[in-house]
């Protein structure tokens, strides 16, 4: 801004915005560092059980059982119970009803998990609405009473929380609108979680509905890092206590082009170097409707792939480790066994591919090659 003095002669004024703000207490930015490097053990990553009621009701009628308390938590008990389930799991992200759920013998799930030295986290975002006068876009809600319920979670025993926030490619799609809406939301989110001690999982997900190509997935996953990385500055996001839970860069499921594992590989990296801070401490794949067999081989070419990688690249997959689950259990207590040892062929497969060890077709599982694709999916 130009001022004139009482001489006629001009000088400039500068307004320059303050920079000061609050920051989290030091032991707080301890502690939530300290968990978040557990959950990045090496050759360990995350188990999503993190389905709604609605979510895992689908999955109890396809094997024959009604959508039920009691049967949702047989489900997840045989999961919590597997044997050496700690081997290649560190943490578990819970749906609400399970934070408060016991095994048959009347532990409580999270103090059974901690027994087993597995981290309990929690899903927070309360879903997907239409994101008005979009071309079919979507917000997530949840924010309003989020504060409370972190501090919630956190006095049962959780450690950390994880938002979704979906995005959809289109022809006009996806929309700044609708990326800046993402961005605030998880950079919102994330403040408030950390407010209440919980470290956030941010989850920007770029989905795979569409026929787009592989060099449109990029693009668009290094805009929506962008801008959910200069969001989570704005709110001062301390983010040595965060991990990253994006989409690998694949084409969209309609795509007639196909993309090898090594060239997702490097299309996956290249977008993280271009959008993700140094200082966030790991990234956590979702696995978006891959294949068993897909999500562990992507994973291992990431984990391969020469040159720079300041962070751990671990995954964290619900349905990329529970396919083959739900198929061999059946929903039979006598598949209680089998149904487990193929949730361990899965978590082995991948802390091996964490490590960039895994060797293509060493884990054959029940549904390893079947697709767990599907649109508009909800958890």
């Amino acid at each position: 801004m130009t001022v004139l003095t009482s001489d006629t002669t001009p000088s400039i004024e500068l307004f320059v915005m303050t920079t000061y703000f609050s920051r989290l207490d030091v032991q707080l930015q301890e502690e939530l560092k300290k968990t978040a490097e557990a959950i990045l053990a090496s050759g360990k990553g995350i188990l999503a059980v993190d389905e709604t009621n609605e979510g895992i009701g689908k999955l109890l009628k396809n094997v024959g059982l009604e959508n039920t308390e009691n049967n949702r938590r047989r489900y997840r008990e045989l999961l919590f119970t597997t044997p050496d389930l700690a081997e290649h799991i560190s943490a578990v992200i819970l749906y609400d009803e399970t934070v408060y759920q016991t095994t048959g013998d009347g532990t409580p799930f999270i103090e059974l998990l901690n027994k087993l030295n597995i981290i309990p986290g929690i899903k927070v975002d309360k879903d997907v609405t239409a994101l008005f006068l979009s071309e079919d876009e979507m917000t997530t809600q949840g924010l309003d009473d989020l504060g409370k319920r972190c501090a919630a979670y956190k006095k049962q025993g959780c450690r950390f929380a994880k938002w979704r926030c979906p995005v959809k490619i289109g022809l006009n799609t996806p929309s700044v609108r609708a990326i800046n809406d993402t961005a605030t939301i998880l950079a919102r989110y994330a403040s408030i979680c950390q407010s209440e001690g919980l470290v956030p999982i941010v989850e920007p997900d770029v989905l795979l509905d569409g026929d787009h190509d592989i060099e449109r997935a990029q693009k668009v996953t290094e805009v929506v890092l962008a801008a959910v990385y200069k969001a989570l500055n704005d709110h001062h996001v301390f983010l040595e206590g965060t991990l990253l839970k994006p989409n690998m860069v694949t084409p969209g499921q309609g795509c007639t082009k196909k993309s090898t594992p090594k060239k997702i590989a490097i299309a996956t990296r290249t977008a993280l170097l271009r959008g993700v801070p140094a200082a966030v401490p790991g990234i956590a794949f979702l696995s978006g409707g891959q294949t068993e067999e897909e999500a562990t081989m992507n994973l291992n070419e990431i984990n391969k792939v020469q040159g720079k990688k300041p962070w751990i690249l671990t995954f964290s997959y619900g349905r990329a480790l529970q396919a083959s689950v739900w198929q061999t259990w059946a929903g039979k207590d006598e598949n209680l066994v089998k149904a487990q040892k193929e949730l361990l062929k899965r978590t082995k497969a991948n802390g091996l591919a964490s490590l960039g060890n895994y060797k293509a077709g060493t884990a054959i599982s029940a549904a390893g090659d079947e697709t767990n694709y599907s649109a508009n999916y909800k958890y």
